[in-house]
């Protein structure tokens, strides 16, 4: 339950980003989309290297 609420936020976070990049700052959609979609893809990795590292760890 954890994973899915930090998820959320998360999701949450990068889509106010995006509409802050867009709107507030006055970037282009697509720019401050695909800025938005970098920041999520960094997490994702970030994520799987903690991960991998967690699960190596035990064994």
């Amino acid at each position: 339950m954890a994973t899915v609420l930090a998820y959320a936020t998360v999701a949450v976070l990068l889509a106010i980003w995006v509409l802050f990049g867009w709107l507030v700052q006055q970037q282009g959609f697509v720019e401050s989309l695909g800025e938005g979609l970098g920041a999520a893809f960094t997490l994702l990795l970030i994520v799987s290297v903690i991960g991998t590292v967690r699960r190596n760890r035990r064994r």
